[in-house]
């Protein structure tokens, strides 16, 4: 198939750089008058190929989403594609939600018909008025329509641009409005309700033709009134594909032909602290350069997709508005469909498996092969596993422990610079070992994997006690997903990998003025190594770096100009996409991030203080303990805010007074958070995890680093208070203002330690 990244040079070895691949393997960034970017909504990007490796154009044609889902239904049609659960009754939030189905009960869609689907909502978007270059968005929970209302919109000629179904009504209109939306996708009558009242605050909305459902069914000849657009169609979604049966073929097989590989594809807008948020283009190359590369790693490393015979499954629960969900759940099953001789079946969870803590049904019932989690979500599981295994006494208990003290023992040395070996009793660990990952549903996945915020060392040791590898990537929107990539063979807990091929990942030191100087920092010699000379910010280069952000013209010249120098901030002129992220690169080339520039403290006397690795040895002391936040820039020491463990604290919403997991174990007398805030235990529990930490050379050096004071907050982060973002990333911002009496309190406080709570 022409458009698949399939390596002629070795792609899964690990080790990479300037030593262990050609010059040629990268895309030459030769000096040019015009910049590597655009921001216009019809503008094109073309790929960037290598003239050898896996970013050239033998190995890596440029191509679109149409043209690949296309040959997926030619190659694969019978095949199964998109699964999930039909006619189930409604949960209220009361008693246990209902049981899953069988897998083989739940509703299919093959790859062919996935395909009809699209190419009929195309015809039916079209139909609606939906123009070359227009948005689609698309504002509810990971459903079949979304993944075929996405494709839908390339088939037209225009892109996808999903929303949060946590976004605001302000913000999802903005996004509507920003994108360019003509025709809005949506789940329900609640977010219907939200986005007209966010759009008539707004007032600005100019191209909004039509909206459709594909949670409910609309009245007959049903209108909504927007604000600025008048009264517009609500039809749902069978209505949609039965306007498309009604249209030739004709317009969208000319639309399609005229579809460009560096075209955008889709939007993700980012989750800023500040601002509005922006609108990273990600073009048809980016995404299948990316999705393609990333399957070349797991064939090389776990035979993915190599056997016809085998079905590999995922299980979508991710926001598909975000970078990780286009590639993992609409983009890479496509690709292997039409690439591989294998295919990938992608299951839906429930909207609210996460806030109900069941996603372990959805689990059992798909059986995934591969399974995408971020920090939150594996850690969410290791507490409901700690606290079964610490119910388990006697000789079960026994049994249990030497099973994974054979499993961790193996684990540590699977990584880089280790021997592989197995220790004695590790095949008897491994029967006693699968029963767990059974009852998780995960004794079938053979690729774990984590990305989209850091995650703690501990819970990745975590888990290696129980058999199950989790690799760790990194990247970010902006560079369409993962720029870094871990596998079983190539890892390092504390890592986030190796560079993927084709893609640059240098670290730099960079004038704070000028982007464009740049100097490249030296590479340590392990991930011990905490010398400012191996540090520098992450910067990347490839076919997977973004189009730049979006500019609408409909805002004004002046929004225009900001993107535009938004845009040139975030790639120089040399092509490097600039992270934020601090990190160094050792010499073997395995990257670590040791902060965020944003989120660095600079302490009274000038010290860069990075919070994240003092912060998770304070969660590592305490397992009670949900979030610690240190707050110390310009001012004279450091304290930090704490939250607690809490039942229904899941990221979305904040969770009960009532506590949960770890935290109910710290004084089993104690069960709420109100209760822990003026109890005797809980504050020694914690000073004691808070002096561990400065007391640790690693990740306190000095005494700067320390932390003086700390307080218990009576609630955890959510997005529901904006404290952190759709991927579960605290906003440090808006916690310290949040918080600011609190805050401000503890520093006008005399002495050491524990200030108890009091906002007033």
């Amino acid at each position: 198939m022409g458009g698949c990244c399939v390596s002629r040079e070795g792609a899964g070895r690990p080790l990479r750089g300037k030593n262990h691949v050609g010059e040629g393997d990268y895309f030459p960034y030769a000096p040019q008058e015009e910049p590597w970017t655009t921001c216009k909504a019809d503008g094109e990007v073309p790929p960037r190929f290598s003239a050898s490796g896996v970013a050239s154009e033998e190995a890596c044609p440029g191509t679109t989403l149409c043209h690949v889902l296309t040959t997926a239904a030619r190659l694969k049609g019978d095949k199964e594609a998109l699964k999930t659960e039909r006619g189930m009754p409604e949960w209220d939030g009361k008693g246990p939600p209902p049981p899953a189905l069988p897998a083989a009960e739940w509703t299919t869609w093959t790859y062919a018909q996935t395909l009809e689907d699209s190419r009929l909502a195309a015809k039916g978007l079209i139909s609606l008025g939906f123009q070359p270059f227009d948005s689609l968005n698309i504002w509810g929970f990971n459903a079949p329509e979304w993944i075929i209302g996405g494709y839908a919109s390339n088939f037209a000629g225009g892109k996808m641009a999903g929303l949060y179904p946590t976004d605001t009504p302000d913000i999802a209109a903005y996004k509507v409005v920003h994108s360019g939306g003509s025709v809005v996708l949506l789940e329900d009558r609640g977010k219907l309700t939200k986005l007209v009242a966010g759009l008539a605050e707004r007032g600005d909305a100019k191209r909004i033709k039509a909206i459709v459902a594909y949670g409910f069914e609309p009245a007959a000849n049903e209108q909504v009134a927007i604000a600025g657009c008048g009264s517009v169609k609500l039809i749902g979604w069978k209505a949609l594909l039965e306007l498309g049966k009604a249209e030739s073929d004709a317009e969208i097989d000319k639309r399609v032909l005229a579809v460009k590989p560096g075209h955008c594809a889709g939007l993700i807008y980012t989750s800023g602290t500040t601002g509005d948020p922006k609108a990273v283009m990600i073009s048809h190359d980016n995404i299948v350069f990316e999705s393609s590369c990333v399957i070349q790693l797991l064939v090389d490393s776990i035979g993915l997709a190599m056997d016809p015979d085998k079905q590999d499954r995922a299980l979508s629960y991710l926001p598909l508005s975000h970078v990780a969900g286009m590639m993992v759940d609409i983009v890479c099953p496509a690709v292997v469909a039409a690439s591989r001789p294998g295919c990938v079946t992608i299951f839906f969870a429930r909207n609210y498996d996460l806030k109900a803590g069941t996603i372990k049904d959805r689990l059992c019932a798909a059986r995934p092969t591969m399974f995408l989690g971020v920090p939150l979500v594996w850690e969410k599981i290791a507490d409901k596993l700690r606290m079964v295994g610490a119910a388990t006494k006697g000789a079960k208990k026994a049994i249990a422990d030497s099973a994974k003290n054979a499993a961790l023992t193996a684990a540590r040395d699977a990584q880089h610079g280790g021997t592989g070996g197995k220790p004695f009793g590790h095949g008897a660990a491994t029967a006693v070992l699968g029963k767990i990952k059974q009852q998780l549903g995960l004794d079938q996945c053979v690729f774990g994997f984590t990305g989209a915020a850091p995650i703690r060392v501990d819970t990745l040791e975590y888990f290696g006690s129980l058999g199950l590898q989790i690799n760790e990537v990194y990247g970010m929107s902006e560079c369409t997903g993962a720029c870094t990539w871990s596998l079983h063979e190539m890892h390092l807990w504390g890592s986030c990998g190796f560079e993927m091929p084709g893609v640059e990942v240098k670290s730099f030191i960079v004038d704070s003025q000028d982007s464009n100087k740049k100097t490249e920092v030296e590479n340590g010699p392990d991930l011990e190594a905490i010398e400012e000379k191996y540090q520098g910010e992450l910067c990347f280069r490839g076919r997977n770096i973004m189009m730049g952000y979006l500019a609408n013209p409909d805002l004004g010249p002046d929004h225009v100009k900001e993107i535009e120098k938004k845009t040139a901030e975030a790639i120089d002129a040399d092509g490097w996409l600039h992270s934020g992220d601090k990190g160094m690169i050792t010499i073997s080339g395995m990257v670590k991030i040791t902060g965020r520039y944003k989120e660095i403290i600079v302490g009274d006397g000038g010290e860069n203080i990075a919070p994240v690795p003092i912060e998770d040895h304070i969660k590592k002391c305490c397992d009670g303990i949900n979030e610690v936040m240190m707050v110390g820039d310009k001012r004279k020491y450091n304290v930090a805010v704490i939250t607690l463990k809490a039942v229904g604290a899941n990221g979305e919403v904040p969770g009960t007074d009532a506590l949960d997991a770890g935290a109910t174990r710290v004084n089993p007398e104690v069960k709420t958070i109100s209760g822990a805030i003026v109890d005797p235990v809980w504050i020694d529990v914690i000073t004691k995890a808070i002096q561990s930490a400065n007391e640790n050379g690693k990740v306190c050096p000095n005494n700067a680093f320390h932390i003086q004071k700390f307080t218990i907050l009576p609630t955890n982060f959510s997005e529901e208070r904006l404290e952190l973002t759709p991927t579960k990333k605290l906003k440090r911002a808006v916690v310290q203002v949040s918080y600011r009496e609190v805050i401000d309190k503890m520093y006008a406080t005399e002495g050491k330690g524990y200030i108890p709570y009091n906002k007033e």
